[in-house]
């Protein structure tokens, strides 16, 4: 199991307090927007725009936490995991 995969565990189980602190051990692109919906679900939105710009990802436009959800585990299904 990855790194990511281990933070959607966690998030899902509501331990937001462990899956932040384990998404933090992960540089890639896609561990910074999972990093950034975090800070979105922490109410954290200044941290959450700095998190989806590492990830190259637009805050503005971004849809609620759970669709971002969605397409971020979309995206690992695809293979998109550098981890």
């Amino acid at each position: 199991m990855t790194i990511l995969r281990q933070v959607l565990v966690h998030l899902h189980a509501g331990r937001w307090t462990e899956a932040h602190n384990l998404v933090q051990s992960d540089a890639s692109p896609l561990g910074a927007w999972l990093h950034g919906s975090l800070h979105i679900q922490e109410g954290d939105l200044e941290d959450a725009e700095y998190w989806y710009g590492k990830a190259n990802r637009h805050f503005r436009s971004r849809g609620s936490l759970d669709e971002e959800l969605e397409r971020f585990e979309a995206a690992l299904l695809l293979g998109d995991d550098p981890t």
